[in-house]
């Protein structure tokens, strides 16, 4: 520490509030409000005020004024007192989460609401910043590096709980939301390897199921989305082997680029192409089974290769390859029997494998219908007629964004993307700037919520990711997911404010 930096006094709790933060989160209440307003309007009932508690956009501000007290208090109370409470608020939320469907209202096929006399409360919204809290105060804690299986199991663990407990309640959109910690946990310095398998997993899916009853060239025998699924598990498998075998560690283990010769690799795809073209111009059959054949010869020459030279990754990647095959064959089984059927008519309609114009897609093609209604510039506050004749389910919920669509036009959507974007650059610039690990991890957790719910929010009522129900922060109707981003962001504000007491 210099001795210009020691001699400095530490400036005051309301010099270090990062202030453009919550001029951007206030902006995007404002405009939330006025969206809410858009959604409830009637035009059969001007009489009634748009400031009246008897509707929603009246006990929308009820949630904002609220949440601005929530916030004072959070931003009064010590922020060592907020880590040291860490692991009993996310042991507290873990018991909450488990007697939520004992005590909880069914609400649309969903376990997940505990009503409090006039108020229904979510939990799941709420233990969002418990388990953010509990991440930080485990990954801060000395010695732990997510770059060890054990250290990492434990912290996949801590999240795939309290999914668990989430998903029981019937609310599988709001246990997906937990998923984007392992943005997190990449930062941290998990494997990048395990991340990039995620995104193989739904690529797999995608293409395999998307694809599943269209013919390859014509020959009925052949599925392209099992073809297209097993090219693409061996062009992964032939990937990761080349970015490990010209890596430092990857040299060590024996010659440098050299366990997948140009020749071997050529070789298979000379087998693949040669049974496509056999089964196309000589005998039709299924000639994919030789490219299931040649990934299972791929996958055990990884084996050998890894027993020979005593190296873990290239008996991770076969294992990759093999569990890679397994996933492929058993999405058709997910997908009919353990999904639900409005989840299995949700995928389907958003794959184009099924039209349901008066059901699951309804919701989709109607909110297009209003975003694409507003032009350019809108129709102007409360002037909209998709939404105020209520053509859109759950328009000042889930589908609020369309309602910013159809008033405020492309112009407005642009805006409010912004307004996102720039609330997940300060958070992120926030968050590098912690001087300590807690704050660091605490913050990514709280951009990665963040970033999840903007980008399925608004692709699903785009069509272009799956229904699963989740808010639109600050923009949804609802005290619950009002309060939960608002204390979920705060905590943030307040680690942060208390980083000069620690650099002084």
């Amino acid at each position: 520490m210099s001795t210009k930096t020691k001699g400095k006094k530490a400036p005051s709790l309301w010099g270090s509030i990062d202030w453009l933060t919550i001029f951007i989160y206030m902006v995007l209440l404002t405009l939330g409000w006025m969206s809410v307003c858009g959604a409830c309007y009637d035009f059969d009932d001007q009489a009634t005020s748009i400031f009246a508690f008897s509707t929603r956009s009246g006990m929308q501000i009820v949630w904002i004024g609220s949440s601005l007290l929530l916030a004072f208090l959070i931003l009064m109370t010590d922020d060592r007192l907020i880590e040291s409470l860490s692991y009993i608020i996310y042991i507290c939320f873990l018991v909450l989460l488990f007697v939520t469907p004992l005590f909880a209202h069914d609400i649309k096929g969903s376990m997940s609401w505990i009503k409090l006399g006039s108020f229904s409360v979510q939990p799941a919204e709420f233990a969002k910043f418990g388990v953010s809290l509990c991440l930080a105060k485990v990954i801060s804690t000395h010695g732990f590096d997510v770059r060890k299986w054990r250290d990492l199991v434990i912290c996949v663990a801590l999240i795939a709980i309290p999914m668990g407990l989430i998903v029981l309640q019937k609310e599988t959109g709001s246990a997906l939301v937990y998923s984007a910690l392992f943005l997190m946990l990449y930062r941290e310095g998990m494997p990048g390897a395990l991340l990039f398998t995620g995104i193989a997993v739904v690529t797999y899916f995608v293409v395999g199921v998307r694809f599943a009853d269209v013919a390859l060239w014509g020959i009925e025998e052949m599925s392209l989305g099992h073809a297209l699924t097993m090219l693409l598990i061996q062009v992964f498998t032939i990937g990761l082997t080349k970015a490990i075998s010209n890596s430092p560690k990857g040299a060590s283990a024996g010659k440098k680029g050299s366990l997948l010769s140009r020749g071997f690799i050529a070789s298979l795809a000379i087998v693949d192409i040669a049974a496509i073209l056999f089964a196309r111009f000589i005998y039709p059959c299924n000639a994919v089974w030789v490219m299931v054949l040649a990934c299972a010869i791929l996958a055990l020459y990884l084996l050998y290769l890894s027993l020979r030279d005593r190296s873990i990754p290239y008996g991770l990647i076969a294992l990759f390859t093999l569990g890679s095959m397994a996933f492929y064959y058993s999405t058709d089984f997910v997908l009919n029997k353990v999904l639900e059927p409005h989840q299995q008519t949700r995928i389907q309609v958003l794959l184009g494998l099924k039209d349901d114009p008066r059901g699951v897609g309804y919701n989709v093609i109607q909110a297009k219908i209003a975003i694409g209604s507003g032009g350019l510039e809108g129709k102007g506050f409360l002037n909209g007629t998709q939404t105020k004749l209520k053509y859109v389910p759950e328009q000042d919920t889930d589908f609020i964004f369309c309602t910013v669509g159809e008033e405020e036009g492309f112009i407005g959507c642009a805006v409010v993307l912004l307004l996102f974007l720039s609330l997940i650059l300060r958070l992120l610039h926030l968050a590098e700037r912690q001087p300590y690990t807690f704050g660091r991890v605490y913050g990514y957790c709280v951009l990665s919520i963040f970033f999840f719910h903007i980008f399925i929010n608004v692709g699903m009522v785009l069509g272009l990711t799956p229904v699963i129900g989740i808010p639109l922060p600050f923009f949804s109707y609802g005290g619950s997911s009002l309060w939960g981003f608002t204390i979920l962001l705060f905590i943030f504000l307040r680690i942060d404010a208390g980083r000069n007491r620690l650099l002084h």
